[in-house]
């Protein structure tokens, strides 16, 4: 259960938090808990959760994180119906990415760490909307194998989001994380579900189907109509084709966090770029409804009416 609480901090001022208690009836949890904190007193980023503190009392396990304020992103885009526009689904994915990619390069620890369940609901949201990476519990750190390539583990993680190769060989690698990573990217597209029981076998999993879509020249179909009007055709392709390289099904071929990294913020950029020149800085827009208030449509198109155009 996680609970919101506040607490006073050693300068006397209070300071609200998150407050995740595990059930004192089951021993699942154990392993997990003390992998959190091991990760995340060693991590600091500011795409990351931070841990503030954790209490390990006979029965009692709790840990105190940060308080995300708006939730995950799985609620804003499957339960909660947001209205996210597409520069601040880019914008999630690359707070996201840049999560990971500190993750993945070692920084804070001596050889990396590979989150394991990377999905949507495991990517939190501040009160700015800045996307932060949490639940390390079946992270995985420590010496690779001889090559130092992968870590031979039990499969964990979330239906939809395995890496096909991982799920085969039991061999996690940081391309894993990669794998898991484009679903959620998947899903910033299209607005649906990782995986869906009630859809057709064909369309059930996120991944196959975008794949299929691609193939076949349909990307349009991915596009979640929320959003399809806003999206510049170059920024769609940029993005398709960097989320298509992730699903491939040798995790050697897949980029690196890195890469994804650079993708999607230039893709951000051109979008940017795109809305700034269709309505350039210093034209007020307003909506049609608003011609009411003009004597006659001529007004419309002189003196200091002319500087304004219509929605």
């Amino acid at each position: 259960m996680v609970y919101t609480a506040t607490i006073r901090v050693q300068n006397g001022e209070s300071c609200i938090v998150a407050v995740k208690r595990l059930d004192p009836g089951s021993n699942q949890g154990a392993p997990e808990f003390w992998s959190e904190v091991e990760m995340l007193s060693k991590l600091r980023y500011c795409n990351l959760v931070s841990l503030i503190g954790y209490c390990n009392d006979n029965d009692e396990m709790i840990l105190i994180y940060e308080l995300m304020t708006h939730g995950s992103l799985l609620d804003h885009l499957h339960k909660y119906g947001t209205n996210l526009s597409w520069i601040q689904r880019l914008k999630v994915g690359i707070g996201a990415a840049h999560g990971l990619h500190y993750l993945h390069t070692g920084t804070g620890t001596k050889h990396g760490v590979i989150h394991r369940d990377v999905k949507s609901s495991n990517i939190l949201l501040d009160k700015d909307f800045v996307a932060k990476i949490s639940d390390f519990g079946l992270s995985k750190i420590g010496l690779m194998n001889p090559s130092g390539t992968y870590v031979n583990t039990l499969i964990r993680g979330t239906f939809g989001y395995f890496d096909p190769e991982y799920f085969l060989t039991g061999r996690l690698t940081r391309k894993s994380d990669v794998f898991a990573f484009d679903m959620v990217l998947f899903e910033l597209l299209s607005g649906r579900v990782a995986l869906s029981t009630s859809l057709d076998d064909d369309q059930c999993s996120l991944a196959r189907w975008a794949h299929d879509c691609i193939e076949k020249g349909k990307v349009d179909q991915i596009v979640d109509k929320r959003i399809e009007r806003q999206i510049f055709s170059k920024c769609l392709k940029l993005f398709v084709q960097i989320a298509d390289r992730c699903l491939h099904s040798e995790s050697k071929k897949r980029p690196t966090m890195a890469e994804i990294v650079v993708s999607l913020e230039l893709t951000l950029s051109l979008q940017v770029k795109f809305e700034n020149h269709q309505n350039p800085q210093g034209i007020l827009a307003f909506p049609k409804w608003m011609r009411c208030f003009f004597s006659s449509p001529g007004d419309l198109h002189s003196g200091i009416y002319s500087s304004f155009i219509y929605m």
